[in-house]
């Protein structure tokens, strides 16, 4: 199994991408303000549903080839990487946009297709994506085996820091929609502060790994 420090230190780069304002945070946000702090939270369920499906699709189609080939781990560690601090880069420069995501109007929509939004958001969530198919595979411990099995539980850790932290987004911005909504400098230095943060992990992927 997964040894306590391979866990914790996966949990704390978890964290760090979770709390980057990216697609479904955005999209979560969004639904606080347009409808309140049901449809958020039913938007993080379906969101985190989402993210964890990526998670079984990775540690069944990645793991094995990963966990017997440094090449192909060298690879997608750094190209993940790249796009780590790509995503940061535009995120900087887009700052200003974020407006949009706070202001929107949006119809009000039933739990069910919230849900399924939600799940759309987080299946198809680049920044997720490229974190799943880099980072999981640097924290298997190969000597215990199991890979699959040890990917499935770092990303039920993965999941549940991001039930916790988009439902504390959702439920902010539903609380202090008017206090965002009406500062465009707020929103700018949100985006900015997320940018930063996604390049400074892309870094740390990129030159942290296995050593084998």
């Amino acid at each position: 199994m997964v040894s306590t420090d391979r866990l914790l230190a996966f949990a704390a780069l978890s964290f760090l991408l979770i709390v980057v304002p990216g697609p479904s945070v955005l999209f979560v946000v969004g639904r606080a303000l347009a409808q309140g702090r049901r449809a958020a939270l039913t938007t993080v369920v379906g969101n985190t549903l989402g993210a964890y499906v990526l998670v079984v699709g990775v540690a069944l189609g990645v793991g094995s080839v990963v966990e017997r080939s440094v090449v192909v781990f060298t690879v997608l560690k750094l190209a993940g990487a790249a796009y780590l601090v790509h995503l940061g880069v535009r995120a900087w420069r887009e700052r200003g946009s974020l407006r949009a995501a706070f202001t929107g109007d949006a119809e009000r929509q039933g739990g069910r297709r919230t849900f399924w939004e939600g799940f759309a958001v987080g299946v198809t969530n680049p920044k997720t994506i490229v974190f799943f198919a880099a980072v999981l595979p640097q924290f298997v411990d190969r000597g215990h085996g199991h890979a699959v099995v040890q990917m499935l539980l770092l990303g039920l850790v993965f999941n549940v820091i991001a039930v916790a932290c988009d439902s504390v987004w959702g439920l902010v911005a539903a609380t202090a929609r008017d206090w965002f909504a009406s500062s465009p400098r707020r929103l700018s230095a949100v985006g900015g502060a997320g940018g930063l943060a996604m390049i400074g992990l892309g870094v740390t992927v990129a030159v942290t790994g296995r050593k084998d």
